[in-house]
Parts: structure tokens; C-alpha cells; sequence
């Protein structure tokens, strides 16, 4: 089994191969733009240079959401994904059908924990209750225009509780549960049918650690 790497272990690493830090940022100003139910924040700031010295300032808008965290509930006895589908506006510029198919997804509150948004998410967009709770891996959505971090989680779920349709009134959510085969997850993966990060990051983890994982749960059961 592979052995996990520590915080202090993976900052090691990453001092290895990259020359720098945040450290190495001079931040000038951060000014608001806009401040409704999304942020949008100018910075400017000085970098170190690969070549030596510093660079003249530049400015760059971002858009900031805070963070999220994804959930990819499987049932290990079906073989069975829980996968939703809701319409997406941003995806109507290149796409003909902009309902897609996706991964349970939250933004965190500030002070929340990101367990608890699973929790919580998974029963509000899907209707289910999720065990064995288990973080696969963490990414920068898009880094050169938002500070927003995905934290993505497996989950085991028994898929006869999932059905209909969910979501948050006061949030205009109007989303679709899928029980989805692996087989034809898989399948719709290679196709291009699931289209979007966090649900091609999730389904591609599980297929290079699948193994690893469901060890892991079943050690968790016998205990």
C-alpha cells in the first residue's frame, strides 16, 4: 500500500523542485471591484524572476468564490456511482446540452469543516446519506483567474436510497440524481459526456486508486 506524505514531507518535496515561495511575492494592493454573491478583487505585485531580480508590477483581476468541496459517492457493493445533473450557464457558450453531468459539490462557509460540507451537500443535492468518508486529493480550479480550491472526497453510499430530484429553493436549484454504473461512467468519461474538472478529476482518481480505497473501507468495516 502506498505510504501517505505528510504536510512537512510534501513541502520538502515541492522546495525541491520549485525555486519559490509565496515569499517571493511582493503583493502592492488588493483592491474590491465587486462584492455581491461573488467577489471580484484586483491584485498588483512584484515576482522574483528566473533570470534574477524582480519584475515590474503587474495586475491581474480575480474572481473569488472561496472553496469547495467535491463528493463522489460510490456503492462498492452495486458498483454504482451517485452522479447529478443541473443546468450550468457558464458551460451555454460551448455546449449544446449545458446540463451536466457532475459530481455533489459545495462551497465551504467560513468556519465549516470540509467533512461537514459533504455531509451536507450530499443531502441537500442528492438525498442521501454518505459513510466512509475518505479525501482523495486537492487542486487550484483555475489559478491564473480565481483563488477557488477544490477539496475532492470519496464516499460510500448505498445507491437504492438515491432518486428524483433535489436541491435548495432559495439557491434555484433544480438537480437530477443518477445512479450510473461504473462501467458506464467510465465509458461516459472517455466519450467527453463528463466534461467538467471536478467530476474528471473525482472519476479518474477512483479508477488509479480504486484498489487502494476499497482496501481501505473494508479495514474500516472490520474494526
Amino acid at each position: 500500500m502506498r505510504i501517505p506524505i505528510g504536510n512537512s514531507d510534501l513541502n520538502d518535496i515541492k522546495r525541491q523542485i520549485q525555486r519559490f515561495s509565496r515569499q517571493d511575492i511582493r503583493q502592492l494592493e488588493k483592491s474590491p471591484l465587486y462584492d455581491g454573491y461573488f467577489k471580484m478583487v484586483k491584485y498588483q505585485f512584484e515576482h522574483r524572476l528566473y533570470g534574477g531580480g524582480w519584475s515590474e508590477p503587474v495586475a491581474r483581476e480575480i474572481f473569488e468564490r472561496g472553496h469547495a468541496v467535491g463528493v463522489l459517492p460510490y456503492d462498492p457493493i452495486r458498483a454504482e456511482f451517485i452522479l447529478i445533473e443541473q443546468v450550468r450557464i457558464g458551460a451555454l457558450a460551448t455546449s449544446d446540452r449545458p446540463w451536466l453531468i457532475e459530481i455533489i459539490a459545495g462551497i465551504i462557509d467560513p468556519g465549516e469543516e470540509e467533512r461537514a460540507v459533504c455531509v451536507r451537500e450530499s443531502q441537500e443535492e442528492a438525498g442521501i446519506e454518505i459513510t466512509q468518508l475518505t479525501k482523495a486529493c486537492t487542486y487550484l480550479a483555475s489559478p491564473g483567474g480565481t483563488t477557488e480550491r477544490m477539496h475532492i472526497y470519496m464516499a460510500c453510499v448505498d445507491a437504492a436510497t438515491a432518486k428524483g430530484v433535489h436541491g435548495l429553493d432559495n439557491e434555484a436549484e433544480d438537480i437530477l440524481v443518477h445512479r450510473v454504473k461504473e462501467s458506464e461512467a467510465r465509458q461516459w468519461l472517455d466519450d467527453g459526456i463528463i466534461d467538467n474538472a471536478a467530476a474528471m478529476v473525482a472519476l479518474q482518481w477512483f479508477f488509479l486508486n480504486k484498489s487502494r480505497l476499497m482496501r481501505q473501507w473494508q479495514n474500516s468495516d472490520a474494526e
